[in-house]
């Protein structure tokens, strides 16, 4: 390879580079707004036990890892590839989160270290997951083609991606805890079906752009045991991670947690199927 041909390649793959990061940016904004407007969420920076956020914090980041390895800023070919890529949406989604905050007058400079350092912690997760889904949401038709194929276990992560991603919008909302004083076990029920429901139809039955078509050949019930029913394991488990997180299980007894969880259950399943279907 000729030196103009080295360089133009290096600026091809730098272009590329940086039209990433725009979809970053845009991704973050167009994906974690709704939270960065949210009120509990402001409050929840300020008074949240600070374990609990460090936590959310380092799981966020294997979590960003594997997305970059299968949608990240660049073709990604190796697992170091996938962890720098991660450092930079979750870069984007710290500074993106700390503009947006200051611009609506939620960063002060008579605030404590620890208020300003958790209200940008905790909103830098949800925009840095957004910031990673810019790339496979608002790119160009021909990445559809460079879609990696994804083990099982690393599709039901994929999966909890995307039911975290939703549970972040709606755990930390006091509509959260009156539907589950308000809901009975019947009720629970009957969103736990619908849920399952939603979740299998909205990947295999309806035949939106990403989804999965079964062959004639394979039962009904093959992928409904296989990929539905772990999924919704995976994302009441999310929702229920997502609830002790923010701090929203409390005192509650063993049958309010239950219902708790299967109330956030219904968008979370909705957020893993939709993981199927965009990534």
């Amino acid at each position: 390879m000729t030196d103009a041909a080295s360089a133009e390649s290096d600026q091809s793959e730098f272009s590329r580079f940086i039209t990433g990061l725009a979809r970053g940016v845009a991704g973050a904004l167009f994906f974690a707004l709704p939270m960065l407007m949210t009120m509990e969420m402001w409050y929840l920076g300020f008074y949240m036990a600070r374990e609990r956020l460090v936590l959310l914090v380092i799981l966020n980041i294997p979590l960003l890892v594997l997305l970059a390895h299968r949608i990240g800023f660049e073709k990604t070919v190796s697992w170091r590839d996938a962890v720098r890529d991660a450092i930079v949406a979750y870069g984007i989604g710290i500074l993106t989160s700390a503009i947006v905050l200051a611009a609506l007058g939620l960063l002060r400079g008579d605030m404590s270290a620890s208020e300003l350092i958790g209200k940008i912690a905790l909103q830098s997760v949800p925009a840095s997951i957004g910031a990673m889904l810019g790339r496979s949401q608002l790119g160009d038709e021909d990445d559809d083609t460079e879609r990696k194929s994804t083990p099982y276990h690393s599709e039901l992560f994929l999966m909890g991606t995307g039911a975290l991603f939703l549970s972040l919008n709606i755990a930390p909302t006091d509509e959260m805890i009156v539907l589950s004083y308000k809901m009975t076990i019947w009720h629970a029920l009957v969103i736990s079906l619908i849920s399952i429901a939603l979740m299998h139809g909205l990947v295999y039955a309806v035949s939106f752009m990403g989804g999965h078509e079964l062959s004639p050949e394979t039962p009904w019930w093959h992928a409904f045991v296989r990929f539905t029913l772990p999924g919704y394991v995976v994302a009441l488990a999310v929702s229920m991670l997502t609830l002790w997180i923010f701090e929203r299980l409390g005192d509650s007894s063993a049958i309010e947690i239950m219902v708790s969880v299967i109330v956030l259950g219904f968008p979370a399943a909705l957020g893993a199927a939709g993981a199927r279907l965009i990534l």
